[in-house]
C-alpha cells in the first residue's frame, strides 16, 4: 500500500511540474516577443509610444492569465486531487 501511495505522489508532482514547466513558456515567450516589438515601434515612431505601451500592457496581462491558469492547475493537481 505504501508503494502504491508513493508513486501516486510521484505522479503528482509530475504532473504539476509538467503542468507549470508547459504551461509558463507560452506566456514568457508571448510577453517577450510584444514586449520587443513594441519597443521596435516605439523606436520606429515615438509619437505613439503611449497608445503602444498601453496596448502592450494588456496584451500581457491577457497573456499572463495563461500562466496563472496554469499555477492553479498544479496547485488542484497537488492538494485537492486524492
Amino acid at each position: 500500500m505504501e508503494l502504491a501511495n508513493a508513486i501516486f505522489l510521484a505522479g503528482k508532482a509530475l504532473g504539476a511540474g509538467l503542468c507549470m514547466g508547459i504551461g509558463a513558456i507560452g506566456p514568457a515567450l508571448g510577453e517577450g516577443n510584444a514586449v520587443s516589438k513594441t519597443l521596435e515601434g516605439m523606436a520606429r515612431q515615438p509619437e505613439t509610444a503611449g497608445t503602444l505601451r498601453s496596448t502592450m500592457i494588456m496584451g500581457c496581462a491577457i497573456t499572463e492569465t495563461t500562466g496563472i491558469y496554469s499555477l492553479l492547475i498544479a496547485l488542484l493537481i497537488l492538494f485537492v486531487l486524492r
